[in-house]
């Protein structure tokens, strides 16, 4: 995430674009949690002083969240003086003493801010909620002091209109162009009455993006399902049963099992269970999250919020918050997402058509086999029998592959090992840095000479006080203004074992592995001069494409090589596992692009539809209806892989920006075929990569990037082929490992 507040960006999962993100008191009085900490002095606060750890790297030993309301205060106090000094400057406005005062601005405010997102995604309690609750408005309207001060603006178009007479290099002439455009989009053009308006639409929005966020996660917990006896859980491994039993412990239900959620539609333990009834009341609760009228339900506050939105983008005369988002994207208009989501929709429904046919006649089997009656497929049905049906035609289940997938194998022998091949960085653990939770490892990254490169933490498992789905985040982005070199973060959701037991991992947890890394290195990589294009700081719709590329070498024969060992004995893994895995790789597609696109497409519905045509409340999952219908998706067995009440891209730096896995694939796809067509795993392309694209972070045209790296515009067939939806896709291709992983932005 990038370290100054002009540039702090959101990620369902991860630090992206530069998206403007101003933190400041609104001038209300401060309530009892402000208060009862505000007395604090900054010399016991750790968070206003640099960290003096390596590569500043957190003091989590240190930070208390009494701390984080005395450094918004104080930081949000101190960044205004900074800005009036800028904008009262009697000089006239210069690339010094307007674009880089900004870049230097709200150093207190943008570290303070970042640890305690950080922190609160990860690891939040009842303290950070409310903290989290009481400074949303207040950061949303700091952020506007400033985007909407006009004399500050006043400048930044002086030099705007000038750029070509400044002497700047393309990196900082870029830079004015995007801050003009940052400022120009959050309403400094408009009147001192809209702007008004502005402020309050902006507090609102961001008092209920908290609750809604805060909602899910409550609601994902409130919605555990109870079991009452072991034998309803047939299907699920010893360690899986005893986990669900402590987990009952925990709650106070000695003698029960409970299974928790995660917070997609489907959920993992799905493909085992074998009591039908069992599978039904998991998928029925986790579908009913946030829908189900009691103090987490989320429909009346996603109906505000979409009205918010739609009243926002009407200020800024665009027709709806769709229009006015993908304005500044890659894809650029409305239209160009709704073309290519509108090809992709009929042949992702009519292969999974064709797969739901193959587990219904697996159903009709078993049943006649049993002398029973058949039944019709359900949603709750789907990744019980597709397991089967995976088996019955390529003779392997997940539960082959996980004794060859012990998790820290997987990361320091696979993921890293890959890393090294590419590009030439190594890896070493430390144990003597402060942890903010004992549930993680931490390595330092070094360059091929043995300069430090970044330092990385690596946090895996479930725990109810972590949001849900995979992210990266950043605490501290590389920039040469600062000096500055990268501490990042990978977080997943993977169930912890009992003690003693080892982590064993399913195929799309490895994928997801490689898919943070990707974004990882990204942030470690970024070689940028300004704080604002710092990294992963690109379009919404660009960020994916290098994680979705680095999933490619999950299953690349050396790698997989390297790391593919079982977790007791060391043996490889067999060679004609593996070979199943790669036959398999397409198989369920026509399932997992229909249950994505019935989400990304929903996005796009919801923010597209004009402002008196918005649902209230009672009205949202009846839209949410409509709107898959609508794009040919409303296919009951095929459910969205989130529905509108638990959809929490949406919420956060999503919105109208869900289909930017599938852009991104777009330009991934086109990249691999590009990769294994000039040599595959080898430093030559590594270091292409690492300086044409990755090492560049928002400081190009996104789209150049691409091109710069590939030498060709992106073309959509190799997407078809690798989600094999063309037409005679070739079966024996290499796997699909591109399914979307929730990333979600730095909300969700």
């Amino acid at each position: 995430m990038p370290k100054h507040p002009l540039a702090v960006a959101l990620c369902a999962a991860l630090a992206v674009s530069a998206l403007p993100a101003f933190a400041q008191s609104s001038g209300t009085a401060p309530d009892a949690t402000t208060t009862a900490v505000s007395a604090q002095q900054p010399s016991d606060n750790p968070l206003f002083v640099e960290s003096t750890l390596d590569l500043r790297y957190p003091r989590f030993d240190l930070i208390e969240d009494a701390h984080f309301g005395p450094a918004f205060d104080a930081g949000m106090a101190e960044n205004l003086r900074e800005i009036e000094a800028i904008a009262g400057n009697p000089e006239p406005p210069t690339f010094d003493n307007t674009i880089i005062a900004l870049e230097k601005s709200g150093e207190l405010l943008s570290r303070a801010r970042r640890i305690f997102g950080n922190l609160n995604g990860t690891d939040t309690n009842d303290t950070r909620k409310q903290i989290d609750a009481d400074y949303a408005p207040k950061f949303a309207a700091h952020r506007d002091a400033i985007m909407l001060n006009p004399a500050l603006f006043a400048r930044i178009d002086t030099l705007y209109s000038n750029v070509d007479s400044l002497g700047l290099d393309a990196e900082g002439q870029r830079l004015v162009e995007r801050y003009h455009t940052m400022f120009v989009r959050a309403g400094a053009n408009l009147s001192e009455a809209q702007k008004a308006e502005m402020r309050r639409i902006n507090a609102e929005s961001a008092r209920l993006g908290t609750t809604f966020s805060q909602n899910v996660l409550n609601e994902v917990n409130d919605s555990a399902v109870v079991v009452d006896t072991v034998e309803e859980l047939d299907g699920l491994g010893e360690a899986q049963i005893a986990a669900a039993a402590a987990e009952a412990t925990s709650r106070g239900l000695d003698g029960k099992y409970v299974i928790t959620l995660l917070n997609t539609t489907g959920q993992p333990v799905l493909p085992q269970i074998n009591n039908r009834e069992l599978r039904e009341r998991i998928h029925k609760a986790s579908v009913a999250r946030g829908s189900r009228g009691n103090q987490y339900d989320n429909t009346g506050v996603i109906s505000q919020i979409l009205k918010l939105r739609a009243e926002r983008a009407n200020l800024m005369g665009y027709p709806n918050q769709a229009a006015f988002i993908l304005e500044d994207s890659t894809a650029g208009t409305v239209e160009a997402v709704n073309d290519m989501l509108g090809q992709l929709a009929p042949a992702a429904v009519a292969n999974a058509r064709a797969e739901a046919a193959e587990l219904q006649a697996m159903i009709d089997r078993e049943q006649a086999a049993k002398g029973e009656p058949t039944f019709q497929l359900e949603p709750w049905d789907w990744a019980y029998y597709s397991e089967k049906v995976r088996q019955d035609k390529y003779s392997f289940d997940d539960a082959q592959l996980k004794p060859y997938l012990e998790m820290k194998n997987v990361l320091e022998n696979g993921v890293f090992f890959a890393a090294t091949r590419l590009y030439g960085i190594t890896f070493k653990e430390r144990t003597d840095l402060p942890k903010y939770h004992p549930d993680t490892w931490t390595y330092d990254v070094f360059n091929e000479d043995g300069s430090p490169l970044a330092i990385f933490i690596f946090d895996p498992y479930a725990r109810a006080s972590k949001r849900g789905g995979a992210w990266m985040n950043s605490y501290v982005s590389q920039s040469e203004l600062e000096g500055t070199l990268t501490v990042t973060a990978n977080h997943q959701n993977i169930p912890k074992p009992q003690a003693g037991q080892p982590t064993l991992l399913t195929w799309d947890e490895v994928t997801t592995m490689f898919h943070e890394f990707g974004h990882a290195l990204h942030g470690m990589f970024s070689d940028v001069k300004y704080p604002f294009f710092s990294g992963t700081s690109v379009p919404r719709d660009f960020v994916e494409f290098p994680s979705q590329v680095n999933e490619m070498w999950a299953d690349w024969p050396e790698v997989l090589a390297n790391y593919g060992r079982h977790y007791q004995t060391g043996a490889p893994m067999p060679a004609e596992l593996l070979q199943k895995v790669q036959a398999a790789a397409k198989f369920n597609q026509g399932f997992a692009t229909t249950e994505y696109l019935g989400a990304a497409m929903l996005d796009q519905y919801l923010h597209q539809l004009p402002i008196d045509r918005l649902p209230d409340g009672p009205e949202v999952m009846a839209t949410e209806a409509a709107a898959l219908q609508a794009a040919g998706l409303d296919y009951a067995p095929v459910p969205p892989r989130y529905r509108t009440p638990y959809f929490s891209h949406i919420n956060g730096g999503y919105a109208a920006g869900y289909y930017a896995y599938i852009w991104s694939e777009v330009l991934d796809a086109n990249t691999v075929q590009w990769i294994e067509q000039n040599g595959g795993l080898t430093r030559a392309n590594g270091d292409r990569f690492r300086a044409t694209l990755l090492s560049q972070g928002g400081s190009k045209d996104a789209k150049q990037l691409f091109v710069d790296f590939t030498g060709h515009e992106p073309q959509i067939e190799p997407l078809l082929i690798k989600r094999g939806l063309a037409p005679g896709a070739d079966d024996s291709a290499a796997p699909d490992l591109g399914d979307t992983p929730e990333i979600e932005s730095g909300e969700d």
